[in-house]
């Protein structure tokens, strides 16, 4: 944030003057920043100037090495590229650069589908030396709607079933777009010494054990109580958590049963020690998809990162 005392020259102050501090940050010398900005070193340096005496304060300071910034210089830049490349993208949103535009990205997705997910994304990243920064927040919900709308998240990675029905049904009126990731299919889990591990599982036997849920939003029930109930049955939940991880843990110290997808098992970090079964009946598919707002869809960044969550959807897991 600008210094309170001059909150009042804020109003009047020039644009302009952001962009030679951000040049000047990045190339460490005024001298390289006037060329940069195609200027003269003096029209450069007197906008620093003009900067300072806008801001109340001296943002760097001359050494024989370089223009040398002071600790508030390097406090404020990450905020100020971060609101001219937001400003150039809202003003030009075909000009995205990942080398050049510092972007924040908040990514709302399963434990799970972060361990899936991220090692590739970040992979990519890197290796196109993108300015992007990525904050995976924890998904808490089937129905990530308010959370794009709001612009809480940028982009919702899950499997939510019913909100995809209502998309379809609400067709050219909905505000949200999706496009698959992969799919997959739910799987019984259990540890490996389990009674039930010997044989076939039967819907009897599944329905008399004792079983945990991993449920985002700690929801007593989920998908596969839902499809009990379609033909009758139902199962008895004794523990409800929130993370694959922990689901992993549990069911290998424990005759609990679990239902996973069956490629998020070896998120879990104790496969070697579960084993899957079929299901006894049909929970349906699991279709992983990745959601956001609709007023995101032409943004030159958010297309960038679509791509790159797709391709890292689209690689074998090392």
């Amino acid at each position: 944030m600008l210094n309170p005392r001059a909150g009042a020259n804020f109003r009047s102050l020039d644009l302009n003057l952001l962009r030679v501090f951000d040049t000047v940050m990045a190339e460490g010398s005024l001298t390289r920043a006037a060329a940069v900005l195609a200027m003269t070193q003096p029209a450069a340096s007197h906008a620093l100037k003009r900067l300072h005496q806008a801001l109340g304060e001296v943002l760097f300071t001359r050494t024989a090495s370089g223009m040398k910034p002071t600790l508030r210089a390097q406090a404020l830049w990450p905020q100020v590229r971060a609101a001219l490349s937001t400003l150039q993208r809202s003003l030009s949103p075909d000009a995205f650069e990942p080398k050049r535009d510092a972007v924040n990205f908040r990514l709302a997705m399963a434990d799970a589908t972060a361990a899936l997910l991220m090692p590739a994304t970040v992979r990519a990243v890197e290796a196109s030396a993108a300015l992007a920064d990525l904050r995976v927040m924890p998904l808490l919900t089937r129905d990530p709607r308010q959370l794009l709308e709001r612009g809480d998240a940028d982009l919702a990675v899950g499997h939510f079933p019913d909100l995809l029905a209502a998309l379809v049904t609400q067709g050219d009126e909905a505000t949200l777009h999706h496009a698959r990731l992969y799919d997959t299919r739910y799987v019984c889990v259990m540890r490996r010494g389990h009674p039930l591990a010997r044989r076939r599982l039967t819907l009897d036997a599944f329905c008399e054990a004792h079983h945990l849920l991993v449920s985002f939003s700690g929801r007593p029930q989920g998908l596969v109580d839902r499809a009990l109930a379609d033909i009758g049955r139902r199962r008895r939940i004794v523990l409800t958590v929130n993370q694959f991880f922990t689901a992993g843990r549990v069911v290998r110290e424990s005759n609990l049963l679990t239902v996973l997808p069956q490629m998020f098992v070896e998120a879990t970090g104790t496969q070697i020690d579960l084993v899957t079964r079929e299901l006894p009946f049909d929970p349906g598919g699991v279709h992983v998809e990745m959601l956001w707002h609709l007023r995101r869809d032409n943004d030159a960044a958010h297309r960038w990162l679509r791509g790159v969550i797709a391709a890292a959807a689209a690689q074998p897991a090392p």
